[in-house]
C-alpha cells in the first residue's frame, strides 16, 4: 500500500496536475517556475531555429512586449521535426537574441513528441484532448479541429494558450501567426 501511495505521489509530481506544478531548465541556466506566472496568461510554444516558421520569433517577441503585463510566453526549442533545432543551448540563445531580439523566457531544448516527450508537453497534449471533447462533430470543420486537438504538436511553433488560472483555453496551429486576430482575441 505504501508503494502504491508513493507511486501516485511521484506520478503527480513528475507529470503535474496543473501548469503551476512545472519547473523547467531555462536556456540561461536558471529554472523557469510556472507557479510564478499565476494570474497571467501563459503561451507555450515549441520552437526551432531552422524552420520555415522561425520568423514567428519576431511576432512572438512583439506579442510578449505588447502584453507582458498580462501574458508570459515560454519558448521550448525542440529538435523533433527534421532536425530543425540542432544547436546547443548557447547557440540557440545567441540565435534568438541576435536575430529576433527574444526577451521572453526560453527553456532548454526538449522533446515535444514521441516516447521521450517532456512531461510538460505530455500534460499540454492531454489538456488539448480534453478541449477536443467539448467540440461538436456537426460539420467537417469541427471534425478537422477536433482531430487537430487530439494530436496538436505536428510541427514547430504550435502554440498553447492558458488563462490566468492555468486552464488551457486554446491551441494554435503552427501556421497561425502570434499577432493574428485568432490569438489577439484572447488578449484584448
Amino acid at each position: 500500500m505504501k508503494i502504491l501511495l508513493l507511486s501516485l505521489i511521484l506520478s503527480v509530481t513528475l507529470t503535474g496536475s496543473s501548469i503551476y506544478d512545472f519547473k523547467v531548465a531555462g536556456l540561461d541556466g536558471n529554472d523557469i517556475d510556472f507557479s510564478k506566472f499565476k494570474g497571467k496568461k501563459i503561451m507555450v510554444v515549441n520552437t526551432a531555429s531552422k524552420c520555415g516558421n522561425t520568423p514567428q520569433y519576431a511576432d512572438l517577441e512583439k506579442l510578449y512586449e505588447k502584453y507582458k503585463d498580462k501574458l508570459v510566453i515560454v519558448g521550448f526549442p525542440a529538435n523533433n521535426f527534421n532536425q530543425q533545432e540542432p544547436g546547443t543551448k548557447d547557440e540557440i540563445a545567441e540565435f534568438c537574441k541576435k536575430n529576433y531580439g527574444v526577451t521572453f523566457p526560453m527553456a532548454d531544448k526538449v522533446s515535444v513528441r514521441g516516447e521521450d516527450i517532456h512531461p510538460l508537453f505530455k500534460w499540454l497534449v492531454d489538456q488539448s484532448k480534453e478541449l477536443a471533447k467539448n467540440i461538436p462533430s456537426d460539420n467537417s470543420k469541427d471534425l478537422v479541429w477536433k482531430r487537430f486537438l487530439q494530436d496538436p504538436v505536428i510541427w514547430n511553433f504550435t502554440k498553447f494558450l492558458l488563462d490566468e488560472k492555468g486552464n488551457l483555453v486554446a491551441v494554435f496551429h503552427n501556421k497561425v501567426g502570434p499577432m493574428s486576430e485568432e490569438v489577439l482575441k484572447y488578449l484584448n
